[in-house]
């Protein structure tokens, strides 16, 4: 296919339905109501007719319909299209965690991974998953993030939390505060800063885009007196980085940096951990931020929550994440259809 033909076709996006006693499904089926998307997208949900069947019902929504797909990839254009990922009948209790459940939530995740990496989807966005019955045997990883990496072969990822003109990527993830000093690497740092920029200008069209890296001690190590990081190591990454000719800014001082609004500057942001980068995010993009993992050779995005099994089956479930989404998955893959072929 030629990528002007690319361009105009309409993107088949696959949604994992997630732990199906989470918000996983409600949170689906909220976001397909709005016929926006079905006017931009084909959308292909992996999970169970039945799923969706029994909170349809137990949501009260009546304008919620979709196609059961019998032959792989044949999907019904401005339809919403279901993929059985499993035969058993499984018990759906909202709230309650279930091995069952995890095992579910496993099985459409690999049949959506299998159909994105042979091109019958064109991108992935997964539903939140427990990551407690999800583990076993098949899937010893702390996330989709992981796994996907993985099922991929790629050397590398970047988990970008975005929403609009924030965007967020983490040198490290699920790892624990006290190991976080030890994985911080000139290495380590300088791949997770290519995968972003890369990614700024292949999936969001910033040509040359500004980054700024936070450092990680209190005051950005306040010239070595607090932690060595910054002097030994990001410092060294800058530097480089600035006599390429690019835009990479830091150590910046993360308190001072969002506290002042400098974010609002900047086309992307590199955090050294976990919540150093995910509690300013959440505090500024709660209900709209997505997890996008760049660096694949595939698209895949998700809500920025988790399960909530607390809301799960009430109602109460806010949709927008997972439509966001939904968007930005839409959004990259034009991105990406309107880059030059490759020689």
């Amino acid at each position: 296919m030629t990528t002007s033909a690319k361009m105009h076709e309409r993107a088949k996006i696959g949604i994992t339905i997630g732990d199906i006693n989470g918000i996983g499904p409600e949170t689906i089926i909220k976001a397909l109501a709005d016929h926006r998307i079905l006017s931009m997208i084909t959308p292909v949900i992996y999970g169970s007719g039945k799923v969706l069947a029994f909170y349809k019902k137990q949501l009260s929504v009546d304008d919620f319909n979709y196609t059961q797909v019998k032959n792989r990839g044949q999907y019904a254009h401005k339809a919403i299209n279901v993929v059985n990922a499993w035969e058993d009948n499984l018990e759906i209790v909202p709230g309650k965690p279930s091995q069952e459940a995890g095992k579910a939530a496993l099985a459409s995740i690999k049949l959506a991974c299998e159909d994105l990496k042979e091109g019958v989807i064109d991108a992935l966005v997964t539903a939140p998953v427990d990551k407690h019955t999800i583990h076993s045997p098949e899937f010893p990883f702390k996330g989709h993030t992981e796994y996907i990496t993985q099922f991929f072969d790629a050397s590398d990822s970047l988990m970008f939390m975005v929403a609009d003109s924030l965007r967020i990527g983490l040198v490290t993830e699920h790892v624990a505060l006290k190991d976080v000093a030890g994985l911080i690497t000139k290495e380590k740092i300088e791949s997770k800063l290519r995968i972003m920029e890369q990614s700024l200008r292949k999936d969001f069209g910033i040509v040359k885009p500004k980054i700024a890296i936070l450092g990680l001690n209190p005051h950005a190590g306040d010239n070595g007196l607090i932690g060595t990081e910054e002097e030994s190591v990001i410092k060294a990454v800058v530097q480089e980085q600035r006599s390429k000719g690019k835009l990479v800014y830091g150590p910046q001082p993360p308190d001072g940096f969002f506290g002042a609004g400098q974010y609002a500057k900047f086309d992307g942001i590199l955090a050294m951990y976990h919540d150093q980068g995910l509690i300013p995010f959440k505090t500024l993009a709660f209900e709209n931020g997505v997890n996008y993992t760049a660096g694949l050779p595939v698209i895949r995005t998700s809500p920025d929550h988790g399960t909530a099994y607390n809301i799960a089956g009430k109602n109460m479930a806010n949709e927008l994440s997972m439509r966001e989404a939904i968007f930005l998955a839409s959004s990259i893959f034009k991105h990406r259809a309107e880059q030059p072929a490759e020689k």
